[in-house]
Formats: C-alpha cells, structure tokens, sequence
C-alpha cells in the first residue's frame, strides 16, 4: 500500500445531541492506528462526520504520502469530490441557493488540512452493511459518546 489508507465515522449522542464522537481507523504498511474522541456542545452527525475527518487530517505528520479517506457521508465526500468549496469561496461562503454556508468554521479547518497535504482522494462507501473498517469506525465512534455520557451522568448512562 502506496497511501495512508483512512477510514472515518462520526456519531451523535440521538438522546439530546448533547455528545458527539468520531471513529478512525488509519494503516499505512505495517503502522496501525485507532482513534475514539468525543465531543460536546451540541453536536449533529453531519458535524461530526467532518471532525472525523479533520480529526484524522490532524494526527497525519506527514504531507508527502498520498491519503485515501473512506467515508460513508456523502454530505464529506461530495463536497470534495464536487468541490463545492469552491463555489463556497467564490461566494462568500454562500450555497447554490445563496443561504450560508453549515459549519463553515469546519469546513474551513478541513480544507485547509486537505490543501496542505499533496493527495487526498474521496471515497464514498455504504454504512452499516458490514464493511469491516467502516464498522469498526462506527463502534469507535459510538464508544466515545458513550464514555463521555458515562462520565457526565454516571455508568447507569447508556
């Protein structure tokens, strides 16, 4: 394997979206590292599918290898591969429907993240139908939320 081969997931506490985490999975040759990190502050799953980006984007030292970043968010993949952020920064930070941009404070972490690095390819993969790496971001993702529950409320939190 010639790239850093990243698999991402976020996930959202459904109860009040009081919690949010996210799940990464990264292998590069015989390096293997997993990542469980939760968030507060009234996440959605959108937000936090892009912080599993960003997330990932920022334990990554190096800017000459080639990434591929897996992730079952078309809302993530499409703006890539898209490149809406393009138009984003063409118009002010506004969508097609000249409506501000969600999350732009994200979006801009994550694209500079992206730019700085020479290849980052896209990739959008179904979730939750058993894709080994994708599920396995979705448990870490939902183990974050779940602790940060469990530390706030107690282990009686589910």
């Amino acid at each position: 394997m010639d790239y850093i081969d990243v698999w991402t997931d976020g996930s959202c506490d459904n109860k009040n979206n009081e919690f949010g985490g996210v799940g990464i999975v990264m292998n590069y040759k015989s390096h293997n590292r997993e990542i469980s990190k939760a968030f507060g502050g009234g996440q959605t799953n959108n937000t936090m599918e892009m912080m599993a980006v960003v997330v990932a984007l920022e334990n990554i030292a190096t800017t000459n290898i080639p990434i591929k970043i897996h992730s079952d968010s078309a809302y993530v993949v499409n703006c890539f591969l898209q490149k809406w952020y393009v138009n984003w920064r063409k118009n002010g930070w506004k969508n097609s429907k000249k409506k501000a941009v969600e999350n732009k404070e994200i979006w801009e972490r994550m694209i500079e993240l992206v730019e700085k690095q020479r290849d980052v390819e896209f990739v959008k993969v179904k979730g939750h139908i058993g894709i080994p790496l994708n599920e396995r971001c979705d448990q870490l993702a939902k183990s974050a939320v779940k602790k940060a529950r469990e530390k706030k409320y107690g282990e009686e939190a589910s």
